[in-house]
């Protein structure tokens, strides 16, 4: 049996399956181990994360902890109570024709500008600022016209394109969140361009290290760490970043707890704008998936991260729940109707009650013709029961259901 403990309660004996936190803040990237000694122990405590899972089959139990249905319950309970809290006043977003066109053309156009720029970056060139400004100016315009079809594009990637289709989708969460927390909009594009050079310290990265598809030694970790403050180096000899980008690409590693870096801030110490790119950052990462490890739905990624105490601020939070919704676009639900359906649209208005294609009937175990359902009219007459894990079901075709697309290579 799975079973969550904190840091503290884990023993010898015991079998570590997997830590709560992103798998990209720590040096266990592919962490399934039994600890057998005082230095495995020693490593994990000082490791910074305070709560993992534990299998008991595997290992040694002990009478603290939660099981994973109660861990799911408390989960589902504390997003749930962030959907009833007051929301700032915003214009619906809008139903912008082919926005899902627009938005692959727009990756399109800019994922060979990113690149050109991580390559002038490790070639010692200066960035071009004036170049990325004018993508975030595109970005900006196309979150506020239709978040969901931008935000949920860019999480489609192919492993050979994650570092800068990671800058457009962090760029984009980002300007979607300011937008729920009521920046106007040239601090808009001020966090998008923070979001989009958040990561270029890493196009000083070692390439040995940088695209290693698998655990990482402890040496190679630390050298990856220090991409943050390589990242602010170079922002500040190129000029003209300004304090948000500078602020964001140095501290968007930080937690409210302070056992982030590179300087483990923490509470006020950190920037409202560096706590909105650590939740940013650590969703795309989450979600994306990588060489080493699948990426969680968008639902799961939620779910998890708001079990993780101590790393996000609990406001900023809250509003990035409001701003990709409680079940995101392409996420697969349960409805009372004993039908499976994909997530298709937020309603902004009651995020327990998106858009959804229902495609799949569980009395019968078969698909059906899929059916647009807005769950928010009373004629619906049905509502999400739960969330359900893609890897669990045989289906292929999520994406396409709701009306994604990969841009092209």
């Amino acid at each position: 049996m799975l079973k969550k403990i904190t840091t503290a309660q884990l023993g010898l004996g015991m079998f570590v399956h997997e830590f709560c936190g992103s798998w990209i803040d720590h040096p266990f990237w592919r962490a399934k181990f039994l600890v057998a000694t005082d230095a495995q122990l020693r490593k994990v405590r000082e490791s910074g994360i305070p709560e993992l899972w534990i299998d008991t089959a595997k290992g040694l139990d002990v009478d603290a902890g939660l099981s994973q249905a109660e861990a799911r319950a408390t989960a589902e309970q504390e997003l749930e109570r962030y959907a009833t809290m007051p929301a700032p006043l915003l214009a619906p977003f809008g139903d912008a024709d082919n926005a899902v066109d627009k938005a692959v053309e727009l990756i399109h156009r800019s994922l060979p500008r990113i690149a050109s720029m991580f390559s002038d970056a490790r070639l010692g060139k200066a960035l071009d600022l004036p170049g990325c400004e004018s993508m975030v100016d595109d970005i900006c315009q196309s979150v506020i016209a239709k978040p969901d079809a931008l935000i949920s594009v860019a999480r489609l990637k192919r492993h050979d394109e994650y570092t800068y289709m990671h800058s457009v989708a962090v760029c984009a969460l980002m300007i979607a969140l300011g937008r729920n927390l009521g920046l106007n909009e040239r601090l808009l594009k001020k966090v998008g361009l923070a979001g989009m050079l958040h990561d270029v310290g890493k196009a000083l990265m070692p390439l040995e290290i940088l695209n290693r598809p698998g655990k990482l030694s402890d040496l190679e970790f630390a050298v990856m760490r220090n991409h943050p403050l390589r990242g602010h180096e170079l922002l500040v000899e190129g000029g003209g970043a300004g304090p948000v980008v500078l602020d964001v690409c140095l501290h968007h590693h930080e937690k409210v707890d302070g056992s982030g870096y590179p300087h483990r801030l923490a509470g006020d110490q950190i920037s409202t704008v560096a706590k909105m790119g650590a939740i940013c950052d650590v969703y795309d990462a989450i979600t994306s998936d990588r060489p080493y490890k699948r990426g969680w739905s968008p639902a799961e990624s939620l779910r998890q991260m708001v079990q993780w105490k101590g790393h996000f601020d609990q406001k900023v939070f809250q509003a990035f729940v409001r701003t990709v919704g409680i079940y995101p676009t392409g996420s697969l639900v349960r409805l009372q109707s004993r039908r499976l359906a994909v997530v298709t649209a937020q309603n902004t208005a009651n995020l327990l009650a998106p858009r959804v294609k229902a495609f799949y009937d569980l009395a019968s175990d078969v698909r059906v013709f899929p059916r647009e359902i807005d769950l928010a009219e009373s004629a619906a007459g049905d509502a999400i029961v739960c969330y359900e894990s893609p890897s669990d079901w045989p289906f292929r075709d999520l994406d396409e259901l709701c009306g994604l697309k990969k841009p092209a290579a």
